[in-house]
């Protein structure tokens, strides 16, 4: 009979070791469902060399935000958007950054959850990657000297014979093409070394878009941009600008609907206090 006890006893204690475990563990997985779905980070991937877009800065004025792993902070117009995309979120914005190149790639292996980096939603992007709606359109313009013998210049065709660059991998540099007898010269990783490259006389000019234009002339006293009357035939794609994304992100419709809160005022705003604020050297 003592025997018969001790079995029945060690058999209640398993059991109610059992039921403890369970409990655990279900309290654990609560736990996860909840720290997924408020709080976390939102990484954002960027350049941060692409003013009034994005840029670097060695502090936190105007609203910048230090960049991961860097002494240096963030700015400009696609941080500030950045951050009311993470605020809608309920997350922690972080800016991660990197080169143009690295962008799509760091993405697609989840060492960034998004794009805000003054990037097209071009066709060929659209193969590997999704996008949000754009949250700021633009148009192209050429870069040029003052008192260049092309500041009067109506129409792109006007710069045959010309040496003109842009950034490398972008679409930017692929409408150069749709200029008659043009010089097209090597693509650059960067539009602060186009600036660097224009006043030393190495080009004519560089395309860009229109803030990339105001930027430089504010910048630089030397600079100007000429706006096309007869310009480049481009999709809205190319001039368009919006939030990069993995394919079956959960996310972008969350986002979109973060983005349609914003109204154009406030985005024309955004992009003039980025212009006004960029640092020089940018």
């Amino acid at each position: 009979m003592k025997k018969l006890w001790m079995v029945i006893t060690l058999m209640l204690v398993l059991v109610l070791a059992a039921c403890g475990t369970g409990d655990k563990k279900s309290g654990s997985e609560d736990i996860g469902r909840d720290e997924e779905t408020s709080g976390g980070e939102f990484r954002v991937g960027m350049e941060a060399g692409y003013a009034p877009f994005n840029w670097t800065q060695q502090d936190d004025a105007n609203g910048a935000v230090k960049i991961a792993d860097n002494a240096e902070y963030a700015g400009g117009y696609d941080v500030q958007m950045a951050k009311k995309i993470a605020e809608g979120l309920g997350k922690e914005l972080v800016i991660v950054k990197m080169e143009w190149d690295g962008l799509v790639p760091a993405l697609q292996s989840n060492k960034i959850d998004a794009i805000v980096a003054g990037m097209s939603p071009t066709e060929e992007r659209k193969q590997t990657i999704d996008f949000t709606e754009n949250y700021y359109t633009s148009d192209f313009v050429m870069v040029i000297k003052k008192g260049s013998k092309y500041e009067e210049a109506k129409s792109i065709q006007d710069f045959a014979g010309a040496k003109v660059t842009s950034q490398l991998n972008t679409s930017n540099y692929t409408v150069i093409d749709q200029i008659k007898g043009v010089e097209k010269q090597t693509a650059m990783d960067s539009f602060p070394a186009m600036r660097v490259a224009l006043e030393a006389g190495k080009i004519d000019g560089y395309v860009a878009e229109r803030p990339e234009g105001i930027s430089a002339q504010q910048a630089n006293d030397k600079f100007t941009f000429v706006s096309f009357e007869e310009g480049f035939d481009t999709d809205i794609s190319n001039t368009s600008i919006a939030v990069g994304m993995r394919k079956g992100d959960a996310d972008l419709d969350k986002i979109n609907e973060i983005l349609k809160g914003i109204s154009e005022d406030e985005r024309q705003k955004i992009m003039e206090e980025a212009i006004s604020q960029q640092p020089a050297a940018q």
